[in-house]
């Protein structure tokens, strides 16, 4: 579930807990091996285009100036993403203060959502606006919903998977998870509902 496979030292790290043998990665392999996964787990939770490279920055300078704290106790894919998470809660803390409108406007389309783009405008316009749906639902989950549904559904990891990213029990995982799906499918229902009402 880290980066590539291969004998850098931070494949190592994220293999291996700590031991007498354990060797430090360094920055650029942390950068090189986490950097993808955290600009994408940070746009499929909401962080818009004009924030992202301020968060993905912040997630990185953090960890630059904590990696000598690291001991390889977690892998270091755990590690970054703790960080990372508590930057993303304060990303989104401040957007729900600025109000549901500003949140709607600010999220971006995920680019899996415009997978296999026609040159249809009418299609283009449809997945740039169910990526915006979904953003929208994802802002009225709680952080560990949102999270879970995202690393779930949209990053295709199991719950076993995301127990040990998050360091959290695997019943917890499915218990959140279920949580999210049940919350998730209920605001699409008043969505649709809502839609429908508008053109009775």
């Amino acid at each position: 579930m880290g980066g590539p496979s291969g004998s850098s030292q931070a494949d190592a790290a994220q293999a291996a807990p700590a031991s007498a043998t354990f060797v430090r990665p360094s920055f650029d392999q942390v950068y090189a091996t986490t950097f993808p996964f955290v600009w994408r787990t940070a746009r499929r939770l909401g962080v818009g285009d004009s924030s992202r490279d301020d968060v993905t920055q912040e997630v990185f300078v953090t960890v630059y100036r904590r990696l000598g704290q690291f001991e390889g106790r977690c892998s270091i894919k755990t590690w970054v993403f703790s960080i990372m998470m508590g930057i993303v809660r304060n990303y989104r803390r401040t957007r729900r203060r600025k109000g549901a409108g500003h949140a709607v406007s600010a999220s971006v389309v995920d680019p899996e959502v415009l997978a296999a783009l026609t040159p249809d405008p009418l299609e283009q316009a449809s997945r740039a606006q169910a990526g915006r749906i979904v953003h929208q639902i994802l802002d009225e989950l709680s952080d560990e919903k949102a999270v879970v549904f995202v690393l779930a559904d949209l990053e295709d990891m199991t719950v076993p998977e995301i127990s040990e990213l998050m360091n959290t029990n695997v019943n917890t995982v499915y218990s959140r998870l279920r949580a999210a799906r049940r919350e998730f499918n209920e605001a699409l229902a008043r969505m649709n509902e809502r839609g429908g009402n508008r053109h009775d």
